[in-house]
């Protein structure tokens, strides 16, 4: 397993971190068993949210890494509050709530602390300072060791670089979603950031699943992508493992945060974090056209 320097904190974490969403559905006596054999394999970051499964993802996850708590990085996030009869959620990045959900997600975690506490989402509309001052609140009371932010937002990632003392960024790239390269990358790398990449397979279209249009590319597009990687794959390579290799090639890039259901998926991408030739690579890249956000720049 390969391990990269989380920004400015100095943790070591695997490139490969496990997305526990996926986890939903699914018991808890399943959840720990897939958790021990990514643990075993190396894996040290888990990330989940007190948005799934209303709270009890968290108590798999928590549960899941009682054993290993010394050795692991646990990443949650707060700011969708769940309706009262349970239809739908609410943005709610108001300070109190932010330092109550702290409060719960600690219980159902079963841990004196959280290491990465995430902002999960966020709007030029917010009161920012009010959400950086429950974070820093929680850091200075010892509840989290750091915080971020999880946006695909250029507009917001900017105002927490300028504003705030987030370490990490989790946001979504992938080789058919390479908005983040025009500006947001650049901006973390430069300082200091830690990325954490969601979506780094395109809603399976980098797998298996039949083209279609994605962010403003046809299906067409789509389908060149998926029979260049048909070809490569000549070479020996996974469609994952281009997928994966693509996002970890850039530099800003610290860790890809894929969802696991099973141990088959498991070993998928374990087998998918093996380097691919630089050359490779570049031809994925030199074949997919760079896409820029139209909104929120």
């Amino acid at each position: 397993m390969e391990y990269k320097i989380f920004g400015a904190t100095g943790w070591k974490v695997s490139a490969l971190s496990f997305g526990c969403m996926s986890l939903e559905g699914g018991t808890a006596t399943e959840a720990a068993t897939l958790i021990d054999q990514a643990v075993d394999a190396g894996v040290n970051f888990f990330d989940t949210a007190d948005l799934y499964e209303k709270g009890v993802n968290e108590q798999k996850v928590g549960s899941a890494l009682k054993l290993y708590r010394h050795k692991v990085f646990i990443a949650t996030k707060a700011g969708n509050q769940w309706r009262a009869d349970g239809s739908g959620w609410d943005w709610n990045p108001r300070r109190d709530y932010i330092l109550r959900c702290a409060e719960e997600s600690l219980k159902r975690l079963q841990t004196d602390y959280i290491d990465l506490y995430q902002l999960h989402g966020g709007t030029l509309e917010d009161n920012i300072d009010e959400a950086i001052d429950a974070f820093e609140t929680l850091k200075q009371q010892g509840k989290i060791r750091q915080y971020g932010i999880s946006s695909i937002r250029p507009t917001v990632i900017r105002e927490y670089v300028q504003r705030s003392s987030i370490v990490s960024v989790m946001t979504q790239y992938s080789l058919l979603d390479r908005r983040p390269e025009e500006s947001t990358l650049p901006l973390l790398e430069a300082n200091n950031k830690a990325v954490l990449v969601r979506g780094a397979f395109a809603q399976g279209l980098l797998i298996n699943k039949p083209a279609k249009d994605y962010l403003g590319r046809s299906a067409d597009e789509v389908g060149n992508v998926q029979q260049l990687q048909k070809e490569l794959a000549g070479k020996g390579y996974t469609p994952q493992q281009l997928a994966l290799n693509f996002v970890l090639q850039n530099p800003a890039v610290t860790t890809v945060v894929a969802g696991i259901r099973t141990n088959g998926q498991l070993s998928e991408l374990l087998e998918a974090a093996q380097p691919v030739a630089e050359a490779d690579l570049e031809q994925l890249s030199e074949a997919v056209p760079a896409n820029f956000y139209k909104e929120h720049r």
